[in-house]
């Protein structure tokens, strides 16, 4: 005897399709940094220079 509802068979197809669609952006996106189309995320590149302007702040406030 069968005790799953149809709409646990959805979820549970639903849940199917979002990981095929999740392995599909991965397989798209591994893709394209082996053509060599790799950006870095916008919020590496703020990071990044937060840090060298801070660095630069640093040395001339607590180094002279």
């Amino acid at each position: 005897m069968n005790t799953s509802s149809p709409s646990d068979r959805d979820r549970g197809a639903e849940k199917l399709n979002w990981v095929e669609r999740r392995r599909e952006k991965i397989r798209a996106e591994i893709e394209r940094n082996r053509r060599g189309e790799y950006t870095v995320p916008t919020w590496v590149l703020a990071v990044a220079l937060v840090v060298i302007v801070g660095g630069w702040l640093a040395l001339i406030f607590f180094g002279g």
